[in-house]
């Protein structure tokens, strides 16, 4: 019988690629990329369970997990410093004065 590739591992891990990204942009898109990765990779790991000798790229299914949580941690560790560092500032608008500012300066 010729074994098939599990159908989710090459999305699984260009999500995860790209939550690394956009862990840049607070944090939140990055987890949820990544979470939208590891939920893909556990529909595949319980296809694979079910018929292992009937897929082939189960190696590749581990390292998008490994890969999932990785970007799911980042993700998670940079949205909550950013939430820390809003409220060390003095909340939402002393943040956004601080943001109006810095526009203000750049537009000089």
């Amino acid at each position: 019988m010729e074994q098939q590739k599990l159908p989710n591992v090459t999305i699984a891990i260009v999500l995860s690629i790209l939550s690394y990204l956009c862990c840049c942009f607070g944090g939140l898109p990055g987890a949820v990329l990544a979470g939208i990765a590891y939920f893909l990779v556990y529909k595949d790991e319980n296809k694979y369970k079910e018929n292992p000798e009937l897929y082939s790229n189960y190696d590749q299914l581990k390292t998008a997990k490994i890969m999932a949580i990785i970007g799911l941690v980042l993700g998670i560790v940079y949205f909550a410093y950013a939430i820390y560092s809003i409220s060390e500032m003095g909340g939402w608008e002393a943040y956004m004065e601080q943001v109006n500012e810095i526009r203000e300066q750049w537009e000089q």
